[in-house]
């Protein structure tokens, strides 16, 4: 009778541990799981606040403006893996939508208004495999969603790039002797500039080539007024940033490595004969001008090359004049569905600091840069914008001279 008693006893110890094994198994699917559903989530949430971060700072409010900002949007959050890096974000234009207020109603580009503040970037992440759970009876996938709403506050910096301009004679605030509108000449070979031009500067003081380089890619967003900059002189390895801006590269470069404008179109006394303030930023061509010219915002609005909707560097050179050597062979491609589109940013209209004699910023002017460096024309020119702290400076949504309170800058808000 007790020996029957054990046998029973053994028998029940399989359902026991079959049953511990499940409770654990849930246990460690559930554990699993969630980790993953919450990598994915705090990848996603990079991925949507890249997106509003890069959206909000074309929110200049130009008749383009929510175009452009749809476009860097896409290119920022896109830029950016989920599911442990699997995957693109696969933000679409459906994703970033824009209002006047932060609590309105959120429209994508083309219903919303050219005026909107604040852009919204969401996104759901669907098809999540569950690696365990599912053997217990739980979903087989999951998903994710996330969202982040940006606009653009006064800040304490400026993200100018790594050269200044010199006040003419006499010239003095807010536009230092310059019309809008005016081109001016930089000396790109180095040596002393004089009043009136512009030259290289290192914003963090130094003479070092590496960092002029670097500022020239990403700006040098620690400027401030009283800083004083350094003297580097041209440096060859600048080239491929600037040039870069225009969508011009050499072969192993290329729009996602380098990112440019929005149109590499340029201007030239060639192709945009206006007598001074020549006004190639919004100006009407003058008789003379190249058969494709038409103003810079024109250009962006049309996603224009530097050979408008051709192909080839020396297609963009008959129309400028220039020669682009140095071994730039690849355009970025024109159109709404080509490079300029897909990867450009506002990369052409920029902050440079105003200079004392003495090297020292004492101001910062918004300027368009008209052309690319082609190795042989060593004077390459910006026009002149205005003071960059003027209400309406086209440089506002660009991190640019903002009063008192500082520059107006990108700003997650949700």
């Amino acid at each position: 009778m007790r020996a029957h008693t054990k046998q029973r006893e053994r028998g029940a110890v399989l359902p026991m541990v079959g049953l511990t094994l499940a409770v654990l198994l849930g246990m460690a699917g559930l554990v699993i799981d969630l980790s993953g559903l919450f990598v994915a989530k705090t990848e996603l949430q990079s991925a949507v606040d890249s997106c509003a971060l890069s959206a909000a700072q074309e929110l200049d409010g130009a008749s383009d403006a929510l175009t452009r900002a749809t476009n860097a949007g896409l290119t920022a959050g896109n830029a950016n893996r989920v599911v442990y890096q699997a995957s693109s974000a696969s933000l679409a234009n459906a994703d970033v939508t824009f209002s006047t207020a932060l609590n309105g109603t959120y429209s994508a580009a083309g219903v919303a208004s050219s005026s909107s503040s604040y852009v919204k970037c969401t996104h759901t992440k669907s098809g999540i495999t569950a690696r365990l759970i599912k053997f217990v009876g739980g979903a087989t996938s999951n998903a994710v969603a996330a969202l982040a709403v940006a606009t653009r506050v006064h800040a304490q910096s400026t993200c100018p790039i790594p050269v200044a301009l010199i006040p003419k004679s006499g010239g003095t605030a807010p536009n230092y002797g310059f019309q809008i509108g005016e081109w001016v000449s930089m000396l790109y070979s180095g040596g002393s500039t004089t009043p009136g031009e512009m030259g290289w500067y290192n914003l963090d003081g130094s003479t070092n080539a590496n960092e002029t380089k670097t500022e020239m890619d990403q700006g040098y967003c620690n400027s401030k007024i009283g800083d004083q900059l350094g003297t580097p002189g041209a440096k060859v390895s600048v080239d491929d940033n600037w040039n870069g801006r225009f969508g011009i590269y050499k072969n192993k470069s290329n729009a996602s490595q380098l990112q440019p404008d929005f149109t590499g179109y340029s201007y030239t006394s060639t192709n945009w004969t206006n007598t001074v303030p020549q006004n190639a930023y919004s100006g009407t061509p003058a008789a003379g001008s190249d058969k494709s010219a038409a103003n810079f915002k024109s250009k962006r609005l049309a996603y224009a090359n530097y050979d408008d909707t051709g192909t080839s560097v020396t297609g963009g050179d008959k129309i400028t004049g220039l020669n682009v050597k140095g071994g730039y062979k690849s355009l970025a491609t024109s159109g709404n569905s080509g490079d300029l589109a897909t990867y450009g940013v506002n990369r052409r209209v920029v902050l440079v600091p105003v200079i004392s004699s003495a090297s020292k910023i004492i101001d910062y002017a918004c300027m368009l840069m008209l052309q690319p460096i082609d190795g042989v024309h060593n004077t390459p020119q910006f026009e002149f914008l205005g003071n960059a702290g003027g209400t309406s400076s086209p440089c506002s949504p660009s991190g640019l001279a903002g009063g008192s309170k500082g520059p107006l800058v990108p700003a997650l808000v949700q």
